[in-house]
């Protein structure tokens, strides 16, 4: 049907209303307001039928052929509500065509439902821009998970949706308004020192985006750890303005995005993407328990299989040495002798050496540190092939106390702080 056919039954329409009204004897303001806003209602109506049947459509037709197509970039898009966003066209389309043939003279009241539906259109253009921007950030999370942790793009959506809305929102304002944008561009302008204010944590987020991407300081699933915000755990995500993260009690902690170019922090990144995780602790050794081996010690370890070769080789080297000093017998200062803290030094060294879970291809040692006042602490030093927390932990443990329960058979002990226990002993023998 042509324009001017649909003309004509809209004026056969209104005919047809007038007549029906006559028997209530009502005034002509009266009865022509009547009809109007029976036309209006009908035009409503054909809206709402248009916005039904885009719908429907999208429900129906559209749906089924994107679920059944082997691509995953268009149920993204439609599982984002891009689609039936762009259905919210239909009705304004709708409105804005039919007010001049259902109210054909130009009045102040149809030109401003005019602006009005040209508003709600860049409302709904904002609506599809930003469905469609997630639905960008969405696929590109799905279609490349590994660069996608390396180089998140949500910050830089999150700053082009704002400036869509700003611009959105300044053309509906004008639009409605009837004037120029360039009035209110041009004054956003002036009032730009206010701006860098209101936006001044969107700036710096965004700033410092481009510099974590470039730089690949931070990615989504890496572990960091930053006390000051009381953070140690997963990054879970990362926006224009925040990082947020998942830590161990799973809490969740919000860091300025800004915070990580201005602070230091630690990412475990380097950790996991290594061969092995790294064990470095030390067991403290009471220095008053470190002698000489006797022969009746030197006996006893002799039977553990780990110390076999040590020994043999140790004690050759001892008594070449020796030979050509003419000691005295019992004279244990003069030459070389074997320890028992260094041939537990030695026995904790093979131990980890042939450890299953330990990397042997990576740095691993035994070392003594500095002694002081809580004894002379040996450090362990060495590389966990798994990477994970619990197993790792497990490890851990398992090695010390291996350590701790052999360490009698060296005739060492551990330094330990008297306990209240141990003073309660010290004062029961001095009353007895």
């Amino acid at each position: 049907m042509t324009e001017g056919g649909f003309h004509r039954k809209i004026e056969a329409m209104e005919s047809l209303l007038v007549s029906w009204l006559e028997p209530l004897h009502l005034g002509a303001m009266t009865r022509n307001l009547l009809v109007r806003g029976i036309l209006a209602v009908v035009l409503v109506l054909l809206a709402l039928l248009a916005n039904w049947i885009g719908r429907l459509i999208i429900r129906t037709f559209l749906q089924k052929v994107i679920r059944r197509s082997k691509f995953t970039w268009d149920d993204i898009l439609y599982d984002r509500g891009v689609f039936r966003r762009l259905a919210g066209y239909l009705p304004a389309v709708a409105l804005y065509l039919l007010i001049p043939v259902f109210f054909p003279e130009v009045s102040s009241v149809t030109e401003f439902l005019k602006r009005l539906i040209i508003a709600w259109m860049a409302a709904v253009t904002m609506l599809v821009v930003d469905s469609f921007l997630e639905s960008v950030d969405s696929i590109y999370r799905t279609m490349g998970k590994e660069k996608a942790k390396r180089k998140p793009i949500k910050g830089y959506i999150q700053m082009v949706k704002i400036f869509v809305y700003i611009v959105g929102i300044v053309l509906m304002v004008t639009t409605i308004m009837n004037v120029s944008p360039v009035g209110i561009l041009s004054g956003i302008g002036a009032m730009s020192a206010v701006l860098l204010l209101v936006f001044k944590d969107s700036i710096m987020g965004f700033v410092s985006s481009l510099q974590l991407s470039a730089n690949d300081m931070v990615r989504i699933g890496d572990w960091i750890e930053m006390p000051k915000y009381g953070a140690n755990g997963d990054v879970i995500d990362i926006t224009l303005q925040s990082i947020k993260v998942r830590n161990w009690d799973m809490t969740i902690t919000t860091i300025p995005i800004y915070a990580l170019i201005s602070d230091s922090f630690i990412n475990w990144r380097g950790m996991s993407e290594s061969g092995g995780r790294r064990i470095k602790r030390a067991l403290s050794i009471d220095m008053q328990s470190v002698r000489f081996l006797t022969p009746e010690l030197l006996e006893r370890l002799r039977k553990i299989k780990l110390l076999q070769e040590y020994l043999a080789g140790k004690e050759k080297d001892i008594a070449e040495h020796n030979a050509g000093m003419d000691l005295e017998p019992g004279d244990m200062v003069s030459g070389r002798n074997l320890t028992n803290l260094g041939t537990f030094r030695a026995y904790v060294s093979a131990y980890i050496t042939g450890h299953p879970m330990l990397r042997g291809d990576m740095t691993h040692m035994v070392r003594y540190l500095e002694p002081g006042p809580r004894g002379i602490p040996v450090e362990l030093y060495l590389f966990c092939s798994d990477k994970a927390w619990v197993v790792y932990e497990s490890v851990q443990a398992d090695i010390f106390d291996h350590l701790l329960a052999v360490l009698p058979e060296f005739g060492l002990r551990v330094f330990q702080e008297p306990s209240g226990l141990d003073l309660r002993a010290i004062a029961e023998r001095k009353e007895s």
